[in-house]
């Protein structure tokens, strides 16, 4: 499904660079050098009003309907095979000005563990040797009460041959700069699928992020196993 990601990348230009921003230096610091995107947080989108423009939403999709922040059905992930049909997508999926690029260089998912009460095991799966890319994504916005509310959510589809094994669903992560110009004009309906197996890599994480807020790149490298105590012989 995704609900974690990394937008690793300390800085903005080459990522502006990357994604064709009309502004270098229009990404939020702050969504930036990300090893743990949770749900809620502000995350980096792409759109398309006349020009390519970088915004800072929150991640999890604020419906027409809703009147408070975090109650409800906010959804932080769709489904590409039914989003076009379906409120409160569908609305958003016919307006090219409403398609966005999620941009993200890497995604977590979670194995149940096998001993009952342990941790899940994280793993984390990047493309292209963990080069950045662009989930497509819907965005929109709501006021409510004096703010005016801008969210988004993360399309899926199912999975491919790396990802099956952890989990039957994976992000649509577009497959180029071609490919995300077209998501952002309206011309990619139906073309969402999985991005080939190839391109993707995947590789223990460290369990630490299974919890919101902890950040840093320790959290891509899982931790040492636990040595054994030596026996010590008397003499």
């Amino acid at each position: 499904m995704c609900g974690r990601y990394t937008l690793t990348t300390p800085g903005g230009r080459a990522l502006a660079e990357r994604f064709d921003l009309a502004d270098p230096d229009a990404l939020d610091p702050a969504t930036l050098g990300r090893f743990n995107v949770c749900p809620t947080e502000p995350i980096a989108i792409v759109a398309e009003d006349g020009e390519r423009i970088a915004r800072t939403v929150r991640w999890g999709l604020v419906p027409p309907w809703a009147r408070e922040l975090g109650k409800g059905f906010q959804p932080i992930n769709a489904r590409s095979e039914t989003a076009a049909t379906k409120p409160p997508f569908a609305e958003l999926w016919q307006r090219p000005e409403r398609r966005c690029l999620v941009l993200a260089d890497g995604w977590y998912e979670w194995l149940k563990a096998e001993t009952k009460g342990a941790d899940r095991i994280p793993f984390r799966y990047t493309v292209d040797g963990g080069a950045p890319f662009a989930f497509a994504g819907l965005w929109g916005r709501r006021r409510l009460g004096s703010e005016l509310v801008h969210s988004a959510l993360i399309l899926t589809t199912t999975a491919n041959a790396v990802c099956a094994p952890v989990h039957d669903r994976m992000p649509c992560v577009l497959a180029g700069p071609e490919e995300e110009a077209a998501w952002l004009a309206g011309e990619s309906d139906g073309q969402l699928g999985p991005l080939a197996a190839e391109r993707t890599a995947v590789a223990p994480a460290n369990p630490a992020v299974n919890k919101a807020g902890i950040e840093g790149p320790e959290l891509l490298v899982p931790p040492e196993p636990a040595q054994p105590a030596q026996l010590g012989l008397d003499t």
